[in-house]
């Protein structure tokens, strides 16, 4: 196979699946790792693809993000679990509302190709599905915040006022005693709008989120329904999130197979 040919053959797996594994992208192509990150480094430089920790995302030439880009390869091993394990609650059919989060943004990766209603504030997570012919795509507007590509403030929240869906995934910063917080005050207003617009909530967070706080309080922890968490959560913690009338959901390393499985539905 030419290298222009492989290529772009390269190309469309990832704009097909928006991330993409080595170890994927070796065994659809038949060529050596060395190969694909070569490929990789040169649809990098033309702005198409972005590598992270273990893979490439799907860019498309997009508008830089610092700070979506800085954070997504962080704890990306447990963000994929939780994920994972997060899809198996979301049912073909469904209106999602799904916010800007790097966690959540796992999710929705594993649901593109599903039939389903997808509601967003977050460029990154409406790229993902905006060419899907199995999904129907709502983009809030409003103030977009340039470092996550998030869309925030009144114009954002009073659209949410006007919509109801089955259920709402949400990412946070931190978690305490007193519940869930993010680090943006604006986002916290349209995440509290995101959660009046749903009949269920769904928390995704990984295991380093607990037992700190972050600039805005969200809610407290009996204000969702389901809460996603890697298996390094403490025993102390569960307790604690079972007590408050939370379901919480622990994500294995077998569970990214399962998640695959359940996106494939």
């Amino acid at each position: 196979m030419l290298a222009e040919e492989r290529r772009s053959k390269l190309l469309e797996v990832i704009r097909k699946q928006g991330f993409a594994s080595l170890f994927d992208l070796k065994s659809q192509l038949d060529v050596s790792e060395s190969t694909i990150r070569r490929d990789i480094d040169e649809l990098e430089t033309a702005g198409t693809a972005k590598r992270t920790h273990g893979g490439v995302f799907y860019t498309d030439g997009s508008p830089k993000l610092p700070h979506f880009d800085e954070r997504q390869p962080a704890q990306w091993d447990k963000k994929r679990q939780i994920a994972a394990r997060a899809v198996e609650l979301i049912e073909n059919g469904d209106t999602l509302l799904l916010d800007g989060g790097t966690t959540a943004y796992e999710v929705a990766r594993l649901l593109v190709g599903r039939p389903l209603q997808i509601v967003t504030n977050s460029l990154p997570v409406a790229n993902l599905f905006a060419s899907g012919a199995n999904t129907d795509l709502v983009l809030l507007g409003g103030y977009v915040y340039p470092r996550t590509g998030v869309s925030l403030g009144p114009y954002a929240n009073d659209m949410l006022a006007q919509l109801n869906v089955r259920k709402t995934v949400l990412s946070v910063a931190a978690i305490n005693e007193r519940g869930f917080y993010n680090s943006n005050l604006l986002l916290v207003e349209t995440e509290r709008a995101m959660m009046q617009a749903a009949e269920e909530v769904i928390v995704v967070a990984d295991s380093t989120k607990f037992g700190h706080q972050s600039l805005a309080h969200l809610c407290p922890l009996d204000a969702v329904q389901y809460l996603v968490v890697d298996d390094e959560i403490s025993p102390q913690w569960r307790e604690r999130v079972t007590s408050a009338g939370v379901e919480l959901l622990v994500a294995r390393k077998d569970d990214e197979t399962r998640g695959a499985s359940a996106a494939a539905k």
